[in-house]
Order: structure tokens, then sequence, then C-alpha cells
């Protein structure tokens, strides 16, 4: 599996486990000044060639002024049709994960990375189909929100890879999945 490509969520969360409030905002994240690197965010984007979002967090990303090009494969999960103006670039797709993730892994190419809010994230859990964590925890508490993982029945065990300190005090944890368990 060394050369096969992985599927990476790369995400920030609230020290109390959210990924934005309730109502999608983040200018809990996006307010907080951008250090150097940026949390090695320039050297991921280059180890990645593919993004898979969920409709949510297209729609959103799109809102926040997002451009999709032609640079990296961009494909959205969605239970809809596509909208009539959606960049050219732009794939959509409604079909079991894990059969289009084992169908995208065979195909030569960079790591993946996977964009989303809980419940798409959950869902790439069930079916097996997340291969690393990356999790930039913000020292905030926000309370209330959405969390990183939807609520549902899963035993997914992590074995932790690295962590790294910031010096505005964000911790970066990286783990490989290890199996999922229902």
């Amino acid at each position: 599996m060394t050369n096969q490509r992985k599927v990476i969520v790369h995400i920030g969360t609230s020290a109390d486990g959210y990924i934005a409030r309730t109502d999608g905002d983040l200018e809990w994240l996006t307010s907080r000044p951008k250090p150097e690197g940026f949390y090695g965010m320039s050297a991921f984007m280059r180890s990645i060639d593919t993004k898979l979002l969920g409709r949510k967090t297209y729609d959103m990303s799109l809102r926040m002024g997002a451009k999709f090009d032609s640079k990296s494969r961009t494909i959205v999960f969605s239970r809809h049709s596509p909208p009539a103006d959606a960049p050219s670039g732009v794939e959509f797709v409604n079909g079991a994960i894990g059969p289009f993730v084992s169908r995208l892994r065979e195909h030569p190419g960079k790591d993946i990375w996977l964009m989303g809010g809980g419940e798409i994230i959950a869902s790439f859990l069930a079916a097996q189909a997340i291969d690393e964590f990356v999790i930039s925890v913000v020292p905030i508490f926000i309370g209330d929100g959405i969390p990183l993982i939807a609520r549902r029945h899963l035993h997914v065990p992590l074995s932790l890879r690295s962590t790294e300190r910031f010096e505005d005090g964000v911790v970066q944890l990286r783990y490989v999945v290890q199996g999922t368990v229902d």
C-alpha cells in the first residue's frame, strides 16, 4: 500500500472538536493571523492532485470566493443534480463512496484531499475510505457547532504518526486510520 494514493482529511477544529459554528460560520478560524507556512498547508497542497468535497462544503467554498480550476481535480459528492452554472473542472458524483474511491485509487497520481463537514467524513469513515487525518487544533472553545465527525456508531482505531506545536498554540495531530469496525 506504500505507492497507493491516500485519502487524507486535512482540517482545523476548535479545541472542543468543532469544524464550524452551527450556521457554518468559520470566523473563529479564518480571522486568526496566518503564520508563515500556514501550518504546512503549502507543502500539503503540493502533495495532492485531487479534492473530494461534500456539497455543503462546495457551496460554502463558492460563497467564500473559492475558485475551482483545472490545476487539480475537484469531485463533489452530492445527492442532488449538479448546478447548471458549475465550473467546467468540477465533477459531481452521487454513487457509493467505497467503490468510487477504490476506482480513484487505481489511477496514478498524488494523494487525495477529503474536504468536508462531519457528515461526509463520517460517511467516508464508514466506507473505510480514509487513510489519514491531519487535524489542526485551534486553541479556542466555540461551545457548539458542526462536529469533526457526525454522530454515528463507529469504532475507528487511529495510530498517532506525529504532533507539531506552533507558536500561536495550534497543535497539529497526524493520525493513520487503522481500520473501521461497526
